[in-house]
């Protein structure tokens, strides 16, 4: 489906961090928020790479967003790293996951894509309600939200972390549409981007964690009753 003007209506100012060396990661990130009729609205914050820190960096680059955000008045704040990938976005879906989320009570974070511990359903089929663990590529907080963690300065704990601390009335779009491409990456050690290259990369384990969050208690249903079977025929071969 094509993207429509107003598909991104609900967020207010718009934010993409990227470091000032990386201009092959903004092309890349112009032409995927081009994809997704996004590219007009999208603020690129260019940041200096933290010489010895880089949790330190990162947390100072969504801290300069979400004050900029506030500064500027803005309600809903959405921002994106650069290394950004979408994947089946729908305009409809994402138009009728912001209806949802006007119409409740209240709500804190909004993720487009990420790594959750726990994934429940809602009235809307769009969005879920989650208990968020990890990865802040693409994420949105409303100002009374954002008003409280731009007021914690940096103590050793990596934005994510302190993103976890303030998880309550946290919801994602359903299925995630954002993810971070495979491409190599500043932010994180070379073990780590390893790693993740080894398990698939990031897109491979955030679908696979959250196809597991969504049926977490079929997938633990049948585990246990293969399990159940397994003991059943060692216990008979035994006797």
């Amino acid at each position: 489906m094509a993207p429509t003007a107003d598909s991104w209506f609900f967020f207010d100012k718009i934010y993409c961090i990227s470091i000032d060396t990386r201009a092959d990661r903004r092309s890349e990130a112009k032409r995927q928020f081009e994809d997704v009729g996004l590219l007009e609205r999208v603020e690129f914050e260019l940041v200096k790479k933290h010489p010895h820190n880089r949790e330190k960096g990162i947390f100072q680059s969504h801290m300069l967003c979400l004050n900029k955000g506030l500064q500027a008045g803005a309600r809903h704040i959405l921002i994106f790293e650069d290394d950004i990938l979408f994947q089946g976005f729908k305009p409809k879906t994402l138009q009728n996951a912001t209806q949802f989320l006007q119409n409740i009570p209240t709500w804190n974070g909004f993720f487009l894509g990420g790594i959750t511990t726990k994934m429940t359903k809602t009235d809307e089929q769009s969005v879920v309600n989650i208990q968020y663990r990890c990865l802040a590529h693409a994420y949105a907080l409303n100002r009374s939200c954002a008003k409280r963690i731009v007021q914690e300065s940096w103590n050793d704990i990596p934005f994510d972390d302190l993103l976890r601390s303030h998880c309550k009335d946290f919801f994602a779009i359903y299925p995630m549409i954002a993810f971070q491409s495979p491409a190599s990456t500043d932010n994180q050690t070379i073990v780590i981007d390893k790693m993740r290259r080894f398990f698939g990369g990031l897109p491979f384990i955030q679908k696979t964690n959250e196809f597991f969050q969504r049926h977490k208690t079929l997938i633990i249903t049948i585990h246990l009753f293969f399990l159940t079977v397994i003991a059943l025929v060692i216990m008979d071969a035994l006797t």
